[in-house]
């Protein structure tokens, strides 16, 4: 990642598999140009808030869009969300969940929580980079921020 550029994309993925088939899947799209990688909950929280590691960055350098998986080691993918959009400082910052979780009780915090999307890993490549690429479109791209730039 070059350091230089703000973050577009802060991933949350502690599976080494589905984090290289994500960055697979958002350079297929041209999406992967200023990816960080959190690989537990605790981290994420740690670059979203900028303390602990990342405390050298400012917490108005806010990444545009954060995919979340929910099973995740130290904090789970509900906590960390519960304390971004629980957060007048970040809670404008789009959250994508991207986990294989189908249960309906993950679904339904997700959006209680304020979740922008939530969506269930495809099992086929070909299928998860469409979904990747779909998302990547409309997050970085067509949809406004609240300071109405893409």
């Amino acid at each position: 990642m070059d350091h230089g550029l703000p973050v577009e994309i802060l991933l949350v993925e502690d599976s080494a598999t589905d984090l290289e088939l994500t960055q697979r899947a958002l350079k297929k799209a041209r999406l992967g140009n200023r990816i960080e990688v959190a690989r537990d909950g605790e981290e994420a929280l740690d670059f979203v808030f900028a303390r602990n590691g990342h405390a050298g960055r400012s917490i108005e350098d806010k990444p545009r869009l954060i995919l979340l998986d929910l099973k995740l080691p130290k904090v789970d993918g509900l906590d960390v969300l519960r304390a971004i959009k629980g957060d007048p400082r970040t809670r404008s910052i789009p959250v994508v969940i991207l986990t294989s979780s189908r249960e309906q009780r993950d679904v339904v915090e997700s959006y209680d929580l304020g979740v922008n999307s939530y969506i269930v890993k495809p099992v086929d490549f070909e299928g998860f980079s469409a979904a990747v690429a779909e998302l990547g479109m409309y997050w970085l791209i067509r949809n406004l921020s609240p300071g109405g730039a893409p």
